[in-house]
């Protein structure tokens, strides 16, 4: 199954946080949401790490693409 994707480079910083959290929500158990951003999402992990129950934070995984693209994968546990 093809990963949800959620670009949030042209939102304002104060809008990523909500608006990943709402996009994860909606992902149905085992789904990915893949996460385009333009700085490593690193803090993110650490917060959806201990926040979100249903976060898979053993599948986590970032890729940089460039200076200003960052793509990280963010599982839903099948639970």
């Amino acid at each position: 199954m093809a990963p949800t994707t959620l670009d949030v480079r042209d939102l304002p910083p104060a809008q990523r946080h909500p608006q990943i959290h709402d996009a994860f929500a909606d992902l149905d158990p085992g789904e990915t949401l893949e996460l385009i951003n333009d700085h490593d999402p690193k803090p993110l992990f650490y917060e959806l790490r201990e926040e979100v129950d249903a976060f898979d934070a053993d599948g986590y995984e970032v890729d940089r693409r460039g200076p200003e693209e960052f793509v990280a994968r963010l599982p839903k546990t099948e639970q």
